[in-house]
């Protein structure tokens, strides 16, 4: 059709595969969005989600104008105002915080509805501006914390395999991911492994849409994977498969590390993790006889009290095989690792050290202390833990409370002021995938609908309507991305703002296969450094009274939403069939439960109500329900974080989504 533009784009939301897309675009309007089928990861292919994207755009329900309380506070009452009016009523209150109680008292609270380098969490958004105020930092801990932070002890950085070397992988482990919902662009590398050969093993406590299509599942008991990776590498040193040239040149603290895996037999960690003895046996021995392995874990592995060890014991099998020398060889978690984008956030602008305020205590650190709490690509309501307390908090008269938002989420209806944010296809954005090797640029395809305005452009009129005049904050999106691109790392040789627009997706400049721990470690000796001391913590559910909650409550990712991005979306909540809990049949048939019956789940904390599924795919003990579900539009008004404990993964603070004890009995 003559006058059809065809705009590069990137998809911003909290996923590995970070997408690139084309938006076709005719008379002003996004008329279509496809995969982009030149870009080699994601191939043409959207998931079921992000193809109803566009609509989604358009959705009758869309924030347009700025908007004011008018009701009480979680009533979600709101009027009509103009930009200068939430402009101004802004910036009287934040002097006033300011001027009354200091710019602690002030919690950007910034969430990963948008991973975007510009407006989202991964670099820039309002950092600068909360800096010039001496607001709070905040820690943004709810996705990988625990991970990351186990990684980098062990490797020195979060950054593992290129997971398009999977291909080459012969035995593939895909250990508490579930690829084929939650970054199904990987599946295409698996295929190609399996063609040739490869073995795939699903280690997951669900049988997942993964997990069936796995040569084996493994039902491991939640939360104990690290017992697991010890307990295969005994068998790997049973065997004498350990590469002894490996480990002396590029490890450290091997010897105390073996002796830990000594005390790991198959028969101990059989008992630990549920699995028969002979399936920890045989999985062992395919991997002392196997190379190379490639292990994909991804974040919901890391979601329990021990998450940071087991992201560190799973980090030490590539290097007792000595995987890392091989293509196809070693661990894939996160890729971020490896962007060395410049985030200069301007922290010298601050005039003092502030405090840090942690995302997922929300409930607790949300105290007399804060006086404005302003939300943006996030929903704390409904994705953070403890959510009842969180709505208590949130009800406090003198809590001055800006939410930046696309649809009325549960968080909305607690602002005092609203201000409409632009989608994806409306303004600028830089990404990187967390699970490829790409950075990607996107180009806004179409005019913001409404008053619409993004998170950098709210923030720079914010800025001089408050008199502020520090030059930085007042840079455009272009130049700002231009700084990102200016740290001087090699891996962005050649890579430019022009370049990235132009052609939509760049590879970082680092070679093809990527092999980068097979001649040393980014630690201060260049070497591995083996965890020290007990390498399994046990999760909260394993040493907790069970007497009144006897069931392990899981919390997986939904194929139909994202986080609870498109929770509101008709059509993917008619596809979701609503909230539904998973329960073993033995389970089942001792609490009077049936397919199909409504049922509550509860614990001290509060509870949610869900249509049961007696299943299989969950083993005795454990249940499982999806998050991404909206409160207000679920029965009984709440979702399976009123029954999430607020408490810290052993490292890096990590939520503990997958590791609270809950009862069920008929609604």
């Amino acid at each position: 059709m003559s006058g059809e533009l065809q705009i590069l784009g990137a998809c911003p939301l909290d996923c590995p595969d970070t997408c690139s897309w084309v938006v076709t675009v005719a008379g002003g309007q996004a008329v279509k969005m496809r995969g982009n089928p030149d870009h080699p990861y994601t191939r043409g292919a959207l998931c079921v989600k992000v193809n109803r994207y566009l609509e989604h755009t358009r959705a009758a329900d869309r924030l347009l104008h700025p908007m004011r309380r008018v009701g009480p506070k979680g009533s979600g009452a709101f009027e009509r105002i103009t930009w200068d009016e939430a402009l101004e009523e802004i910036s009287v209150r934040l002097r006033a915080i300011v001027d009354e109680h200091g710019g602690e008292a002030i919690w950007p609270y910034n969430g990963t509805g948008s991973l975007g380098y510009l407006q989202g969490c991964e670099g820039v958004a309002g950092r600068r501006f909360w800096n010039a105020l001496g607001a709070s930092r905040h820690h943004l801990n709810i996705c990988s914390a625990a991970g990351n932070a186990g990684l980098t002890e062990v490797n020195g950085t979060p950054g593992g395999m290129d997971p398009e070397d999977f291909a080459s992988s012969r035995l593939i482990l895909l250990w508490g991911t579930n690829t084929l919902t939650s970054g199904h662009h990987l599946w295409k590398f698996v295929q190609d492994a399996r063609a040739a050969g490869a073995h795939v093993v699903a280690i997951d406590p669900i049988r997942t849409r993964t997990a069936e299509q796995a040569d084996e599942h493994l039902p491991i008991r939640p939360g104990t994977d690290a017992a697991l990776a010890l307990g295969l590498l005994h068998v790997v040193l049973a065997e004498g498969a350990e590469d002894r040239d490996y480990l002396e040149r590029h490890t450290e603290g091997w010897e105390a590390f073996r002796e830990e895996i000594l005390r790991h037999p198959p028969e101990r960690v059989a008992e630990i993790t549920g699995l028969p003895e002979e399936d920890v046996r045989a999985l062992g021995l395919r991997l002392a006889r196997t190379r190379p392995t490639g292990i994909r874990a991804t974040m919901g592995i890391q979601r329990h009290a021990g998450g940071g060890a087991a992201l560190r014991a799973l980090a030490a099998i590539p290097a007792v095989t000595g995987d890392w020398r091989r293509p196809g060889g070693g661990i894939a978690y996160s890729t971020s690792g490896h962007i060395h984008l410049d985030i200069d956030t301007r922290d010298d602008l601050l005039a003092r050290p502030v405090r840090t305020l942690t995302m997922t205590r929300l409930a607790s650190e949300l105290d007399e202390s804060v006086k404005c709490l302003w939300v943006y690509g996030a929903n704390p309501v409904g994705s953070s833990p403890d959510q009842n307390r969180i709505r208590e908090r949130l009800l406090r008269e003198d809590l001055f409370t800006v939410v930046m938002e696309q649809f009325a989420t549960d968080t909305v209806d607690y602002a005092d002021l609203v201000l409409p944010a632009t989608m994806q296809t409306e303004h600028p954005d830089l990404h990187a995938g967390y699970g490829h090797m790409y950075l990607l640029w996107n180009e806004p395809a179409v005019p913001p609908p409404g008053e619409c305005l993004s998170t950098t452009e709210t923030f720079r009129r914010l800025a001089r309507h408050m008199g502020l005049t520090e030059p930085s904050l007042f840079d455009s999106d272009l130049e700002l991305a231009e700084q990102l691109l200016s740290s001087g790392h090699p891996s962005l040789d050649g890579i430019t703002v022009d370049r990235l627009r132009k052609e939509g997706w760049v590879r970082l400049n680092v070679p093809r296969p990527f092999l980068p721990f097979a001649e040393g470690f980014p630690t201060p000796s260049g070497r591995l450094r083996f965890p020290r001391g007990t390498a399994y913590v046990p999760p909260h559910t394993a040493t907790a009274p069970r007497e009144a909650y006897p069931l392990t409550l899981v919390t997986p990712a939904s194929h139909t939403s994202l986080n609870t991005t498109f929770g509101n979306n008709p059509e993917l909540r008619r596809r979701s069939k609503g909230p539904r809990v998973l329960v073993n049949p033995a389970d089942a048939a001792a609490r009077g439960l049936a397919d199909g019956v409504r049922a509550r789940v509860f614990n001290d904390g509060g509870a949610f109500e869900a249509e049961v599924e007696v299943t299989e795919s969950v083993r005795p003990g454990v249940v499982a329900s999806v998050k991404g579900h909206w409160r207000k539009l679920s029965p009984g008004g709440s979702t399976v974080n009123a029954v999430v404990a607020e408490r810290d993964a052993d490292l890096g603070r990590g939520a503990t989504y997958h590791d609270n004890l809950v009862e069920i009995a008929p609604a």
